[in-house]
Protein backbone atom coordinates (compact mmCIF):
# COMPACT_ATOMS: atom_id res chain seq x y z
CA UNK A 1 0.00 0.00 0.00
CA UNK A 2 2.80 2.45 0.89
CA UNK A 3 4.57 1.62 -2.38
CA UNK A 4 1.42 2.36 -4.37
CA UNK A 5 0.96 5.70 -2.60
CA UNK A 6 4.58 6.65 -3.12
CA UNK A 7 4.35 5.89 -6.82
CA UNK A 8 1.14 7.87 -7.15
CA UNK A 9 -0.93 4.76 -7.80
CA UNK A 10 -4.45 5.58 -6.72
CA UNK A 11 -6.12 3.25 -4.25
CA UNK A 12 -9.48 3.44 -5.99
CA UNK A 13 -11.47 2.56 -2.88
CA UNK A 14 -10.57 5.02 -0.16
CA UNK A 15 -11.19 4.08 3.51
CA UNK A 16 -14.20 6.42 3.53
CA UNK A 17 -15.74 4.75 0.51
CA UNK A 18 -15.08 1.27 1.90
CA UNK A 19 -16.64 2.20 5.23
CA UNK A 20 -19.69 3.61 3.47
CA UNK A 21 -20.00 0.48 1.31
CA UNK A 22 -19.76 -1.81 4.35
CA UNK A 23 -22.36 0.26 6.20
CA UNK A 24 -24.75 0.12 3.27
CA UNK A 25 -24.26 -3.64 2.95
CA UNK A 26 -24.99 -4.03 6.65
CA UNK A 27 -28.15 -1.96 6.18
CA UNK A 28 -29.15 -4.23 3.32
CA UNK A 29 -28.55 -7.45 5.27
CA UNK A 30 -30.44 -6.22 8.31
CA UNK A 31 -33.30 -4.75 6.33
CA UNK A 32 -32.52 -1.31 7.70
CA UNK A 33 -33.57 1.46 5.26
CA UNK A 34 -34.22 -0.99 2.44
CA UNK A 35 -31.30 -2.39 0.47
CA UNK A 36 -28.42 -0.04 0.92
CA UNK A 37 -29.85 2.94 -0.91
CA UNK A 38 -31.27 6.33 -0.13
CA UNK A 39 -35.02 5.87 -0.24
CA UNK A 40 -35.86 9.46 -1.09
CA UNK A 41 -37.96 10.18 -4.16
CA UNK A 42 -35.46 12.76 -5.39
CA UNK A 43 -32.94 10.24 -6.68
CA UNK A 44 -32.03 11.21 -10.24
CA UNK A 45 -33.00 9.42 -13.39
CA UNK A 46 -30.01 8.54 -15.58
CA UNK A 47 -29.85 8.44 -19.38
CA UNK A 48 -26.58 6.98 -20.69
CA UNK A 49 -26.08 7.57 -24.44
CA UNK A 50 -23.28 5.35 -25.68
CA UNK A 51 -22.00 5.45 -29.26
CA UNK A 52 -19.68 3.11 -31.13
CA UNK A 53 -16.26 4.27 -32.41
CA UNK A 54 -17.03 7.97 -32.02
CA UNK A 55 -13.81 9.96 -31.98
CA UNK A 56 -13.81 13.18 -29.98
CA UNK A 57 -12.27 14.80 -33.09
CA UNK A 58 -15.81 14.54 -34.47
CA UNK A 59 -17.50 16.38 -31.57
CA UNK A 60 -17.48 20.14 -31.94
CA UNK A 61 -17.42 20.68 -28.15
CA UNK A 62 -13.85 19.35 -28.28
CA UNK A 63 -12.81 21.96 -30.84
CA UNK A 64 -11.01 19.79 -33.39
CA UNK A 65 -10.69 21.32 -36.90
CA UNK A 66 -12.69 18.45 -38.43
CA UNK A 67 -15.69 19.21 -36.26
CA UNK A 68 -15.75 22.84 -37.35
CA UNK A 69 -16.96 21.61 -40.74
CA UNK A 70 -19.24 18.97 -39.22
CA UNK A 71 -20.60 20.37 -35.94
CA UNK A 72 -22.56 18.36 -33.37
CA UNK A 73 -24.86 20.95 -31.77
CA UNK A 74 -26.92 18.47 -29.76
CA UNK A 75 -24.04 16.56 -28.23
CA UNK A 76 -22.60 20.00 -27.49
CA UNK A 77 -25.73 20.76 -25.46
CA UNK A 78 -24.63 18.12 -22.97
CA UNK A 79 -21.19 19.71 -22.71
CA UNK A 80 -22.63 23.21 -22.38
CA UNK A 81 -24.92 22.07 -19.58
CA UNK A 82 -22.35 19.93 -17.78
CA UNK A 83 -18.73 18.75 -17.75
CA UNK A 84 -16.44 17.86 -20.64
CA UNK A 85 -13.68 15.39 -19.82
CA UNK A 86 -10.42 15.88 -21.71
CA UNK A 87 -8.72 12.66 -20.57
CA UNK A 88 -11.17 9.79 -20.36
CA UNK A 89 -9.05 6.75 -21.20
CA UNK A 90 -10.38 3.29 -22.00
CA UNK A 91 -9.15 0.07 -20.47
CA UNK A 92 -9.00 -1.63 -23.88
CA UNK A 93 -9.82 0.05 -27.20
CA UNK A 94 -12.08 -2.61 -28.65
CA UNK A 95 -15.89 -2.76 -28.59
CA UNK A 96 -16.78 -5.81 -26.48
CA UNK A 97 -14.08 -5.52 -23.80
CA UNK A 98 -14.88 -1.82 -23.40
CA UNK A 99 -18.58 -2.55 -22.89
CA UNK A 100 -17.76 -5.30 -20.41
CA UNK A 101 -15.56 -2.89 -18.44
CA UNK A 102 -18.35 -0.32 -18.38
CA UNK A 103 -20.88 -2.83 -17.03
CA UNK A 104 -18.63 -4.44 -14.42
CA UNK A 105 -16.10 -1.76 -13.47
CA UNK A 106 -13.40 -4.38 -14.03
CA UNK A 107 -10.53 -5.05 -16.41
CA UNK A 108 -10.81 -7.95 -18.90
CA UNK A 109 -8.79 -10.35 -16.74
CA UNK A 110 -11.42 -9.89 -14.00
CA UNK A 111 -14.64 -9.83 -16.03
CA UNK A 112 -13.49 -12.56 -18.46
CA UNK A 113 -14.17 -10.65 -21.69
CA UNK A 114 -10.84 -10.20 -23.48
CA UNK A 115 -11.77 -9.86 -27.15
CA UNK A 116 -14.66 -9.71 -29.60
CA UNK A 117 -16.29 -12.80 -31.06
CA UNK A 118 -14.21 -15.44 -29.28
CA UNK A 119 -16.32 -15.56 -26.13
CA UNK A 120 -19.62 -14.36 -24.67
CA UNK A 121 -19.95 -12.03 -21.71
CA UNK A 122 -20.60 -13.81 -18.39
CA UNK A 123 -23.94 -12.29 -17.45
CA UNK A 124 -24.01 -14.01 -14.05
CA UNK A 125 -21.42 -11.63 -12.57
CA UNK A 126 -22.17 -8.41 -10.71
CA UNK A 127 -22.88 -5.42 -12.95
CA UNK A 128 -23.99 -1.92 -12.09
CA UNK A 129 -27.44 -2.37 -13.78
CA UNK A 130 -28.09 -5.33 -11.45
CA UNK A 131 -27.19 -3.20 -8.44
CA UNK A 132 -29.43 -0.40 -9.70
CA UNK A 133 -32.28 -2.89 -10.05
CA UNK A 134 -31.77 -4.10 -6.50
CA UNK A 135 -31.60 -0.47 -5.41
CA UNK A 136 -35.05 0.38 -6.70
CA UNK A 137 -34.28 1.58 -10.22
CA UNK A 138 -36.06 0.46 -13.34
CA UNK A 139 -33.42 -0.37 -15.94
CA UNK A 140 -33.63 -0.44 -19.73
CA UNK A 141 -31.22 -0.87 -22.65
CA UNK A 142 -32.20 -0.16 -26.26
CA UNK A 143 -29.58 -0.42 -28.99
CA UNK A 144 -26.25 -2.12 -29.55
CA UNK A 145 -25.11 -4.73 -27.03
CA UNK A 146 -22.33 -6.68 -28.82
CA UNK A 147 -21.52 -8.99 -25.93
CA UNK A 148 -22.93 -12.24 -27.29
CA UNK A 149 -24.93 -13.41 -24.30
CA UNK A 150 -28.43 -12.28 -23.37
CA UNK A 151 -28.47 -9.06 -21.34
CA UNK A 152 -28.93 -9.37 -17.59
CA UNK A 153 -29.68 -6.62 -15.11
CA UNK A 154 -32.21 -4.90 -17.36
CA UNK A 155 -35.97 -4.88 -16.81
CA UNK A 156 -36.44 -3.99 -20.45
CA UNK A 157 -34.12 -4.77 -23.34
CA UNK A 158 -34.21 -4.48 -27.12
CA UNK A 159 -30.78 -4.98 -28.66
CA UNK A 160 -29.15 -5.34 -32.05
CA UNK A 161 -27.88 -8.87 -32.70
CA UNK A 162 -24.10 -8.76 -33.14
CA UNK A 163 -22.94 -5.54 -34.79
CA UNK A 164 -26.40 -4.69 -36.06
CA UNK A 165 -27.15 -3.15 -39.46
CA UNK A 166 -27.95 0.41 -40.51
CA UNK A 167 -31.08 -0.20 -42.61
CA UNK A 168 -34.11 -2.29 -41.59
CA UNK A 169 -32.35 -3.48 -38.42
CA UNK A 170 -33.13 -6.63 -36.49
CA UNK A 171 -33.84 -6.24 -32.77
CA UNK A 172 -33.40 -9.07 -30.30
CA UNK A 173 -35.90 -8.99 -27.42
CA UNK A 174 -37.08 -11.50 -24.81
CA UNK A 175 -39.81 -12.39 -27.33
CA UNK A 176 -37.40 -13.15 -30.17
CA UNK A 177 -35.93 -11.25 -33.11
CA UNK A 178 -37.99 -8.64 -34.94
CA UNK A 179 -37.17 -6.60 -38.05
CA UNK A 180 -37.89 -2.87 -37.84
CA UNK A 181 -38.38 -0.64 -40.86
CA UNK A 182 -36.22 2.43 -40.86
CA UNK A 183 -32.72 3.69 -40.22
CA UNK A 184 -31.13 2.19 -37.13
CA UNK A 185 -30.27 5.46 -35.35
CA UNK A 186 -33.82 6.73 -35.83
CA UNK A 187 -35.35 3.43 -34.71
CA UNK A 188 -33.24 3.22 -31.54
CA UNK A 189 -34.28 6.75 -30.60
CA UNK A 190 -37.96 6.06 -31.39
CA UNK A 191 -37.86 3.04 -29.11
CA UNK A 192 -36.09 4.95 -26.33
CA UNK A 193 -38.66 7.77 -26.41
CA UNK A 194 -41.51 5.26 -26.53
CA UNK A 195 -40.13 3.49 -23.46
CA UNK A 196 -39.81 6.77 -21.59
CA UNK A 197 -43.28 7.99 -22.50
CA UNK A 198 -45.32 4.77 -22.51
CA UNK A 199 -43.59 1.80 -20.93
CA UNK A 200 -41.63 2.79 -17.86
CA UNK A 201 -42.86 2.55 -14.27
CA UNK A 202 -43.31 6.19 -13.28
CA UNK A 203 -43.18 5.32 -9.57
CA UNK A 204 -39.46 4.46 -9.85
CA UNK A 205 -36.36 6.34 -10.88
CA UNK A 206 -34.98 4.94 -14.12
CA UNK A 207 -31.71 4.11 -15.81
CA UNK A 208 -31.94 4.10 -19.59
CA UNK A 209 -28.94 3.08 -21.70
CA UNK A 210 -29.10 4.04 -25.38
CA UNK A 211 -26.13 2.47 -27.20
CA UNK A 212 -26.03 3.45 -30.87
CA UNK A 213 -24.53 1.45 -33.72
CA UNK A 214 -23.31 4.68 -35.30
CA UNK A 215 -20.72 5.61 -36.33
CA UNK A 216 -19.38 2.06 -36.68
CA UNK A 217 -18.13 0.60 -39.96
CA UNK A 218 -19.73 0.39 -42.72
CA UNK A 219 -20.48 4.09 -42.10
CA UNK A 220 -23.72 4.07 -44.05
CA UNK A 221 -25.59 7.37 -43.68
CA UNK A 222 -29.35 7.75 -43.92
CA UNK A 223 -30.61 8.62 -47.38
CA UNK A 224 -31.22 12.26 -46.43
CA UNK A 225 -27.53 12.70 -45.59
CA UNK A 226 -25.93 10.74 -48.44
CA UNK A 227 -24.74 13.98 -50.06
CA UNK A 228 -24.49 16.08 -46.89
CA UNK A 229 -20.75 16.69 -47.14
CA UNK A 230 -20.40 16.37 -50.89
CA UNK A 231 -18.07 19.18 -51.94
CA UNK A 232 -16.71 19.65 -48.40
CA UNK A 233 -12.96 19.17 -48.05
CA UNK A 234 -11.97 18.13 -44.55
CA UNK A 235 -8.56 19.12 -43.14
CA UNK A 236 -6.05 16.31 -43.29
CA UNK A 237 -4.33 15.17 -40.11
CA UNK A 238 -0.61 15.93 -39.96
CA UNK A 239 0.15 12.20 -39.88
CA UNK A 240 -2.08 11.05 -42.74
CA UNK A 241 0.99 9.93 -44.71
CA UNK A 242 2.91 8.58 -41.71
CA UNK A 243 5.69 6.15 -42.67
CA UNK A 244 6.13 4.81 -39.07
CA UNK A 245 9.85 5.54 -39.16
CA UNK A 246 11.48 4.88 -35.80
CA UNK A 247 8.43 3.14 -34.38
CA UNK A 248 7.89 -0.46 -33.37
CA UNK A 249 7.14 -3.45 -35.57
CA UNK A 250 3.51 -3.21 -34.45
CA UNK A 251 3.00 0.19 -36.08
CA UNK A 252 4.53 -1.08 -39.34
CA UNK A 253 2.68 -4.39 -39.51
CA UNK A 254 -0.88 -3.39 -38.61
CA UNK A 255 -3.63 -3.85 -41.19
CA UNK A 256 -5.82 -0.79 -40.64
CA UNK A 257 -4.51 1.76 -43.09
CA UNK A 258 -6.52 3.82 -45.55
CA UNK A 259 -3.86 3.17 -48.19
CA UNK A 260 -3.97 -0.64 -48.03
CA UNK A 261 -6.72 -1.93 -45.75
CA UNK A 262 -9.63 0.25 -46.85
CA UNK A 263 -11.66 -2.12 -48.99
CA UNK A 264 -13.05 -1.00 -52.34
CA UNK A 265 -16.23 -3.08 -52.14
CA UNK A 266 -16.92 -2.34 -48.51
CA UNK A 267 -15.48 0.90 -47.18
CA UNK A 268 -15.19 2.88 -50.41
CA UNK A 269 -18.56 1.54 -51.63
CA UNK A 270 -17.28 0.85 -55.12
CA UNK A 271 -18.50 -2.25 -56.99
CA UNK A 272 -20.91 -3.08 -54.17
CA UNK A 273 -24.14 -3.69 -56.08
CA UNK A 274 -23.43 -7.38 -56.43
CA UNK A 275 -24.28 -10.26 -54.12
CA UNK A 276 -21.28 -11.35 -52.11
CA UNK A 277 -19.80 -7.97 -51.27
CA UNK A 278 -19.95 -7.07 -47.58
CA UNK A 279 -21.76 -3.84 -48.34
CA UNK A 280 -24.35 -5.62 -50.48
CA UNK A 281 -25.17 -8.13 -47.77
CA UNK A 282 -25.21 -5.65 -44.86
CA UNK A 283 -26.65 -2.55 -46.52
CA UNK A 284 -27.65 -2.62 -50.18
CA UNK A 285 -29.79 -5.76 -50.02
CA UNK A 286 -31.82 -4.21 -47.20
CA UNK A 287 -32.69 -0.97 -48.99
CA UNK A 288 -36.23 -0.22 -50.11
CA UNK A 289 -36.77 0.61 -53.81
CA UNK A 290 -36.94 4.33 -52.97
CA UNK A 291 -33.75 4.15 -50.93
CA UNK A 292 -31.96 2.31 -53.74
CA UNK A 293 -32.68 5.13 -56.15
CA UNK A 294 -30.85 7.59 -53.90
CA UNK A 295 -28.04 5.16 -53.11
CA UNK A 296 -27.57 4.24 -56.80
CA UNK A 297 -27.07 7.90 -57.67
CA UNK A 298 -24.49 8.19 -54.88
CA UNK A 299 -22.72 4.96 -55.82
CA UNK A 300 -22.52 6.00 -59.49
CA UNK A 301 -20.67 9.16 -58.45
CA UNK A 302 -18.24 7.23 -56.22
CA UNK A 303 -17.41 4.73 -58.94
CA UNK A 304 -16.81 7.46 -61.50
CA UNK A 305 -14.37 9.21 -59.18
CA UNK A 306 -12.60 5.99 -58.19
CA UNK A 307 -12.14 4.92 -61.79
CA UNK A 308 -10.34 8.13 -62.75
CA UNK A 309 -7.00 6.85 -64.17
CA UNK A 310 -5.12 9.70 -62.49
CA UNK A 311 -6.34 8.66 -59.03
CA UNK A 312 -3.47 6.61 -57.62
CA UNK A 313 -0.73 6.67 -55.02
CA UNK A 314 -0.91 9.54 -52.54
CA UNK A 315 -3.82 11.11 -54.44
CA UNK A 316 -5.83 7.92 -53.96
CA UNK A 317 -5.07 7.82 -50.22
CA UNK A 318 -6.24 11.41 -49.90
CA UNK A 319 -9.42 10.64 -51.83
CA UNK A 320 -10.08 7.66 -49.57
CA UNK A 321 -9.67 9.91 -46.54
CA UNK A 322 -12.23 12.43 -47.79
CA UNK A 323 -14.67 9.67 -48.77
CA UNK A 324 -14.27 8.04 -45.36
CA UNK A 325 -14.88 11.24 -43.43
CA UNK A 326 -17.94 12.20 -45.47
CA UNK A 327 -19.59 8.88 -44.66
CA UNK A 328 -18.44 8.73 -41.04
CA UNK A 329 -19.48 12.30 -40.25
CA UNK A 330 -22.85 11.92 -41.98
CA UNK A 331 -23.54 9.00 -39.63
CA UNK A 332 -22.48 11.23 -36.73
CA UNK A 333 -24.84 13.99 -37.93
CA UNK A 334 -27.77 11.58 -37.90
CA UNK A 335 -26.84 10.44 -34.40
CA UNK A 336 -26.54 14.05 -33.23
CA UNK A 337 -30.01 14.81 -34.61
CA UNK A 338 -31.43 11.89 -32.68
CA UNK A 339 -29.64 12.84 -29.47
CA UNK A 340 -31.34 16.20 -29.89
CA UNK A 341 -34.71 14.45 -30.21
CA UNK A 342 -34.05 12.56 -26.98
CA UNK A 343 -32.93 15.68 -25.11
CA UNK A 344 -35.98 17.54 -26.37
CA UNK A 345 -38.25 14.78 -25.14
CA UNK A 346 -36.69 14.92 -21.67
CA UNK A 347 -37.25 18.68 -21.59
CA UNK A 348 -40.80 18.61 -22.95
CA UNK A 349 -41.88 15.79 -20.62
CA UNK A 350 -40.54 17.55 -17.52
CA UNK A 351 -37.92 14.85 -16.90
CA UNK A 352 -34.85 16.92 -17.71
CA UNK A 353 -34.69 18.71 -14.34
CA UNK A 354 -34.01 15.48 -12.47
CA UNK A 355 -32.25 13.45 -15.16
CA UNK A 356 -28.51 13.01 -15.51
CA UNK A 357 -27.40 12.70 -19.14
CA UNK A 358 -24.11 10.93 -19.91
CA UNK A 359 -22.56 10.77 -23.35
CA UNK A 360 -19.60 8.51 -24.14
CA UNK A 361 -18.28 6.14 -26.77
CA UNK A 362 -16.87 2.64 -26.32
CA UNK A 363 -13.51 4.07 -27.43
CA UNK A 364 -12.05 6.69 -29.72
CA UNK A 365 -11.21 6.15 -33.38
CA UNK A 366 -8.64 7.11 -35.98
CA UNK A 367 -9.89 9.64 -38.49
CA UNK A 368 -6.86 9.37 -40.74
CA UNK A 369 -4.24 9.93 -38.04
CA UNK A 370 -1.18 7.77 -38.83
CA UNK A 371 -2.98 6.95 -42.07
CA UNK A 372 -5.43 4.77 -40.14
CA UNK A 373 -9.05 4.05 -39.40
CA UNK A 374 -10.26 1.74 -36.57
CA UNK A 375 -8.84 1.73 -33.01
CA UNK A 376 -6.97 -0.88 -30.80
CA UNK A 377 -3.64 0.91 -30.30
CA UNK A 378 -2.77 2.83 -27.13
CA UNK A 379 -2.10 5.94 -29.21
CA UNK A 380 -4.31 8.80 -28.14
CA UNK A 381 -6.97 8.95 -30.86
CA UNK A 382 -8.28 5.49 -29.98
CA UNK A 383 -7.16 5.31 -26.35
CA UNK A 384 -9.10 8.46 -25.42
CA UNK A 385 -12.89 8.42 -25.54
CA UNK A 386 -15.30 11.36 -25.36
CA UNK A 387 -17.12 11.81 -22.07
CA UNK A 388 -19.71 14.49 -21.35
CA UNK A 389 -21.94 14.54 -18.25
CA UNK A 390 -24.83 16.88 -17.52
CA UNK A 391 -26.19 16.72 -13.96
CA UNK A 392 -28.63 19.53 -13.22
CA UNK A 393 -27.86 21.58 -10.08
CA UNK A 394 -24.75 19.48 -9.36
CA UNK A 395 -22.28 19.89 -12.23
CA UNK A 396 -21.24 23.40 -13.19
CA UNK A 397 -22.40 24.07 -16.77
CA UNK A 398 -19.59 24.39 -19.29
CA UNK A 399 -16.96 22.98 -16.94
CA UNK A 400 -13.91 21.08 -18.19
CA UNK A 401 -11.83 18.44 -16.42
CA UNK A 402 -8.40 17.04 -17.32
CA UNK A 403 -7.99 14.34 -14.65
CA UNK A 404 -7.19 10.78 -15.72
CA UNK A 405 -10.63 9.19 -15.63
CA UNK A 406 -11.66 5.97 -17.33
CA UNK A 407 -14.53 3.87 -18.56
CA UNK A 408 -13.48 1.66 -15.63
CA UNK A 409 -15.04 4.36 -13.42
CA UNK A 410 -18.46 4.53 -15.06
CA UNK A 411 -20.06 1.79 -12.97
CA UNK A 412 -19.12 3.25 -9.59
CA UNK A 413 -19.95 6.78 -10.74
CA UNK A 414 -23.45 5.81 -11.82
CA UNK A 415 -24.00 3.86 -8.62
CA UNK A 416 -23.00 6.81 -6.45
CA UNK A 417 -25.19 9.12 -8.54
CA UNK A 418 -28.09 6.75 -7.79
CA UNK A 419 -27.08 6.43 -4.11
CA UNK A 420 -26.61 2.69 -4.46
CA UNK A 421 -23.62 0.88 -2.92
CA UNK A 422 -20.88 -0.30 -5.26
CA UNK A 423 -19.55 -3.86 -5.26
CA UNK A 424 -16.15 -4.66 -3.74
CA UNK A 425 -15.08 -6.39 -6.97
CA UNK A 426 -15.13 -3.13 -8.92
CA UNK A 427 -11.70 -1.71 -9.76
CA UNK A 428 -12.44 1.88 -10.69
CA UNK A 429 -13.51 4.89 -8.66
CA UNK A 430 -16.53 7.16 -8.55
CA UNK A 431 -16.12 10.42 -10.46
CA UNK A 432 -18.84 12.11 -8.42
CA UNK A 433 -16.35 14.23 -6.40
CA UNK A 434 -14.79 15.39 -9.68
CA UNK A 435 -18.22 16.22 -11.07
CA UNK A 436 -18.80 18.34 -7.98
CA UNK A 437 -15.55 20.20 -8.65
CA UNK A 438 -13.32 18.58 -6.04
CA UNK A 439 -10.83 16.03 -7.34
CA UNK A 440 -9.76 13.71 -4.49
CA UNK A 441 -6.14 14.14 -3.47
CA UNK A 442 -5.49 10.45 -4.04
CA UNK A 443 -7.03 10.32 -7.53
CA UNK A 444 -5.11 8.09 -9.93
CA UNK A 445 -1.83 9.38 -11.28
CA UNK A 446 -1.42 6.52 -13.76
CA UNK A 447 -3.84 4.75 -16.06
CA UNK A 448 -3.33 1.14 -17.16
CA UNK A 449 -4.20 -0.05 -20.69
CA UNK A 450 -4.32 -3.52 -22.20
CA UNK A 451 -5.15 -5.04 -25.58
CA UNK A 452 -5.30 -8.80 -26.21
CA UNK A 453 -6.84 -9.46 -29.64
CA UNK A 454 -4.01 -10.84 -31.80
CA UNK A 455 -4.11 -12.40 -34.27
CA UNK A 456 -7.35 -10.66 -35.10
CA UNK A 457 -9.00 -8.06 -37.29
CA UNK A 458 -6.51 -5.35 -38.27
CA UNK A 459 -3.61 -7.36 -36.85
CA UNK A 460 -2.61 -5.06 -34.01
CA UNK A 461 -0.10 -6.74 -31.71
CA UNK A 462 -1.02 -7.42 -28.10
CA UNK A 463 0.24 -4.74 -25.76
CA UNK A 464 -0.16 -3.06 -22.41
CA UNK A 465 0.96 0.24 -21.03
CA UNK A 466 0.73 3.01 -18.50
CA UNK A 467 0.02 6.73 -18.93
CA UNK A 468 0.47 9.63 -16.51
CA UNK A 469 -1.12 12.38 -18.58
CA UNK A 470 2.15 13.31 -20.29
CA UNK A 471 4.34 10.25 -20.68
CA UNK A 472 3.09 7.02 -22.18
CA UNK A 473 4.92 3.70 -21.87
CA UNK A 474 3.76 0.91 -24.19
CA UNK A 475 5.00 -2.68 -24.17
CA UNK A 476 4.31 -4.95 -27.17
CA UNK A 477 5.20 -7.98 -25.09
CA UNK A 478 5.02 -10.71 -27.75
CA UNK A 479 7.59 -8.72 -29.71
CA UNK A 480 9.42 -7.53 -26.59
CA UNK A 481 9.40 -4.02 -28.05
CA UNK A 482 8.79 -0.84 -26.05
CA UNK A 483 7.71 2.70 -26.80
CA UNK A 484 8.05 5.75 -24.57
CA UNK A 485 6.20 8.80 -25.83
CA UNK A 486 6.37 12.35 -24.50
CA UNK A 487 2.94 13.75 -25.31
CA UNK A 488 3.95 17.31 -24.48
CA UNK A 489 6.79 17.57 -26.99
CA UNK A 490 5.40 14.95 -29.39
CA UNK A 491 1.57 15.21 -29.46
CA UNK A 492 1.36 13.28 -32.74
CA UNK A 493 3.25 10.34 -31.14
CA UNK A 494 5.91 10.04 -33.82
CA UNK A 495 9.07 9.60 -31.75
CA UNK A 496 9.97 6.64 -29.56
CA UNK A 497 12.10 7.91 -26.66
CA UNK A 498 12.54 4.52 -25.00
CA UNK A 499 16.23 4.30 -25.90
CA UNK A 500 16.98 8.02 -25.48
CA UNK A 501 19.50 8.67 -22.65
CA UNK A 502 17.78 11.93 -21.66
CA UNK A 503 14.59 9.98 -20.90
CA UNK A 504 16.31 7.27 -18.83
CA UNK A 505 14.92 8.51 -15.50
CA UNK A 506 11.40 8.87 -16.88
CA UNK A 507 11.61 5.40 -18.44
CA UNK A 508 12.60 3.89 -15.09
CA UNK A 509 9.75 5.68 -13.33
CA UNK A 510 7.18 4.60 -15.90
CA UNK A 511 8.38 0.98 -15.89
CA UNK A 512 8.07 0.97 -12.10
CA UNK A 513 4.59 2.46 -12.40
CA UNK A 514 3.59 -0.27 -14.88
CA UNK A 515 4.66 -2.95 -12.41
CA UNK A 516 2.71 -1.30 -9.62
CA UNK A 517 -0.52 -0.73 -11.52
CA UNK A 518 -0.47 -4.37 -12.57
CA UNK A 519 -0.08 -5.34 -8.93
CA UNK A 520 -2.88 -2.96 -8.01
CA UNK A 521 -5.25 -4.52 -10.53
CA UNK A 522 -4.03 -8.07 -9.93
CA UNK A 523 -3.07 -8.57 -13.59
CA UNK A 524 -1.81 -12.12 -14.20
CA UNK A 525 1.15 -12.90 -16.42
CA UNK A 526 1.01 -15.12 -19.47
CA UNK A 527 -2.56 -14.64 -20.67
CA UNK A 528 -2.88 -16.84 -23.78
CA UNK A 529 -3.54 -15.45 -27.23
CA UNK A 530 -7.23 -15.68 -28.20
CA UNK A 531 -6.51 -17.17 -31.59
CA UNK A 532 -3.82 -19.79 -31.00
CA UNK A 533 -3.66 -22.20 -33.93
CA UNK A 534 -5.66 -19.98 -36.29
CA UNK A 535 -4.14 -18.77 -39.55
CA UNK A 536 -3.57 -15.00 -39.16
CA UNK A 537 -4.20 -14.49 -42.88
CA UNK A 538 -7.94 -14.81 -42.33
CA UNK A 539 -7.86 -11.43 -40.59
CA UNK A 540 -6.03 -9.48 -43.27
CA UNK A 541 -7.83 -7.27 -45.76
CA UNK A 542 -8.05 -8.39 -49.39
CA UNK A 543 -5.37 -5.94 -50.51
CA UNK A 544 -3.07 -6.89 -47.64
CA UNK A 545 -3.43 -10.58 -48.48
CA UNK A 546 -2.32 -9.87 -52.06
CA UNK A 547 0.71 -7.98 -50.76
CA UNK A 548 1.61 -10.81 -48.38
CA UNK A 549 1.27 -13.38 -51.14
CA UNK A 550 3.54 -11.34 -53.41
CA UNK A 551 6.11 -11.07 -50.63
CA UNK A 552 5.98 -14.82 -50.07
CA UNK A 553 6.48 -15.50 -53.78
CA UNK A 554 9.43 -13.09 -53.90
CA UNK A 555 11.00 -14.81 -50.90
CA UNK A 556 10.81 -18.17 -52.70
Amino acid sequence: MRAEKAAGIRLEKSPTVLMKAKLLKWMALTGFAGIGVCQGSDRPNIVFIFSDDHADQAISAYGHPISKKAPTPNIDRIAEGGMRFERCMVTSSICGPSRAAVLTGKYPHKNGFYFNEANDFDGSQVTFPKLLQAGGYQTSIIGKWHLGSEPTGFDHWEILPGQGVYYQPDFWTPDGIHIENGYVTDVITDKAIQWLSEQRDTSKPFFLMVPHKAPHREWSPPVKYLELFEGVTFPEPATLLDDYRGRTTAAHDQDMSLAITFEKDRDLKVDVRRPGSVFYERVYSKLSPEQRVAWDRNLDRREAEYNDPDLKGVALTRWKYQSYLRDYLACVRSMDDNIGRLLDHLAESGLAENTIVIYASDQGFYLGEHGWFDKRFMYDESYRTPLLIKWPDVVEPGSVNADLVSNLDFAQTILEMAQVAEDDSMQGASMVPILKGKTPEDWRKYHYYTYYEYPGWHMVQRHEGVYDGRYKLIHFYDLDEWELIDMKTDPHELTNQFHSPEYAEIKARMKDALVKVKERYDVPEGIPSPRVGIDPMRYYSTERKLIEEQRAQSAR
